[in-house]
C-alpha cells in the first residue's frame, strides 16, 4: 500500500479533517503505543498502520478497503 492510498482510505472512512486528527493523535497499542503518524515516520509498513487504525477504531472488515474493495484485494 502506498501512503497516498492510505490517506485516501483515511479520508474516505473518517473524513479529511477527522482522519488527519486521528492519524496524528490516536495512540495505537499494537504499534507500540504510537500514533499512526509516529509509526509511519518510524518506518512501519503503511498497510500495517492502516489495519491497526481500523482494528483500534472498529472499522468493519467490509469497509477497510473503501468503496472499491474488490479492486484493492486484487492488488
Amino acid at each position: 500500500m502506498r501512503e497516498s492510498e492510505f490517506w485516501e482510505l483515511v479520508d474516505g472512512e473518517f473524513g479529511a479533517a477527522g482522519g488527519r486528527t486521528l492519524v496524528r493523535d490516536h495512540v495505537l497499542l499494537e504499534l507500540g503505543n504510537r500514533t499512526a503518524q509516529e509509526a509511519m515516520e518510524a518506518g512501519e509498513p503503511v498497510r500495517e498502520v492502516w489495519f491497526a487504525l481500523c482494528d483500534s477504531l472498529d472499522v468493519p472488515r467490509e469497509r477497510r478497503w473503501g468503496k472499491d474493495e474488490k479492486e484493492h484485494r486484487r492488488g
